[in-house]
């Protein structure tokens, strides 16, 4: 996808995982054929930023090199998978998507925004983090299956976690899912009973605490190439774990090794705003980190009314319009305005910073 800055190349490692030296390269590589510029997304995948036309292609054929990317792009767009960041070797969720990735030929093509997740921990820790089909833990500890916008799912195995998707993505398909876009948008019978209830979600820090590692928090999900590096030469870190919640898994590291920043960032969603991004008209992440230390609750400065950095409500939105500011409280981006035309320094005496 084309950027302010230059192509996004988008890199879902299998399993959710960096080994050390594919961390390093992937980091050189992001200096080499963009402009080591790294995001971290929310659905824990990468996109280097920066890339040109001429290094696009040398630069997907080293991808496939280190093992991140599938030589058959057919491969690549179906192989759409979250696994929960807290998974082990040898695991349901680990096994799930293992199986899954040995049947991509037998799944149907989906549209492009469909995804799986693989959250077979003993609870549910994606239910916040965007995906159409769910393998997930039931209230009595059994696996299910379930549609997004769905309450309940069906019963399913590791043995078969394949087929159950494969034969699910084929009802989607045939009852015209691609047309709804989303699953949650599809409302077309089940093909099978749905009687189990997932488990109550985990909190983030019940999960974080089981994980294999500190939490390397980034914020606004950016982090360069040297960032990058620095991350892996950290004492025992044998492997990054992707997260959707902005940050990675420092897998076999000290604990002390984690990382928190300030003015609470971490509750601040914003885009890469202008100039990175043609649909933007305003500078983001600047505003968003000033503003962050003098509002309470979630803040989200999007450059657009797309607000793509985050799709639900926040306690306080500015959008950008014709280069400045909408403010919306508990909104989404884009929603009718309390205030327009704000300048960014407005904005901020707004909530008493001169």
């Amino acid at each position: 996808m084309m950027a302010g800055d230059g192509l996004l190349v988008r890199v879902r490692p299998p399993q959710g995982r960096l080994a050390v030296p594919q961390a390093i390269a992937l980091a050189e590589a992001a200096r080499l054929h963009g402009n080591g510029l790294i995001d971290l997304t929310n659905r824990a995948a990468l996109q280097l930023r920066g890339v040109t036309e001429q290094s696009h292609g040398p630069l997907l054929r080293q991808l496939v090199a280190l093992g991140l990317a599938d030589a058959d792009p057919a491969r690549e767009v179906r192989r759409n998978f979250l696994l929960a960041p807290d998974s082990s070797p040898g695991d349901d969720s680990e096994s799930i998507v293992l199986r899954l990735i040995a049947h991509l030929d037998d799944l149907p093509q989906l549209p492009s925004k469909i995804g799986i997740a693989i959250d077979a921990g003993p609870a549910p820790c994606l239910a916040g983090v965007p995906a159409d089909f769910r393998f997930e833990r039931s209230q009595a500890g059994a696996l299910l299956f379930r549609v997004e916008g769905r309450p309940m799912g069906s019963p399913t195995s590791v043995e078969t976690a394949a087929s159950d998707l494969i034969a699910l993505v084929r009802w989607f398909l045939a009852t015209g899912g691609a047309a709804s876009g989303r699953a949650a948008r599809h409302g077309a019978p089940l093909p099978m009973a749905a009687e189990m209830a997932p488990a109550p979600s985990r909190a983030l820090s019940q999960v974080l605490a089981s994980a294999s590692g500190p939490f390397h928090a980034v914020p606004f999900g950016q982090i360069d190439a040297d960032g990058l590096i620095a991350l892996t030469r950290k004492r025992n870190v044998a492997a990054l774990r992707l997260t959707p919640w902005r940050g990675l898994i420092l897998e076999g590291g000290a604990q002390r090794a984690g990382h928190a920043p300030p003015d609470g960032l971490l509750r601040v969603d914003a885009c890469p705003g202008a100039p990175a991004c043609p649909q933007a008209s305003v500078e983001t992440r600047g505003l968003a980190s000033r503003l962050a230390p003098l509002v309470e609750g979630s803040l989200h400065v999007s450059g657009c009314a797309k607000g793509c950095a985050r799709q639900g409500t926040a306690k306080l939105v500015l959008t950008g319009r014709q280069g400045r500011f909408d403010l919306s409280r508990n909104a989404r981006a884009g929603s009718p305005p309390e205030k327009t035309g704000l300048t960014a320094r407005q904005v901020l005496a707004l909530f008493g910073r001169p």
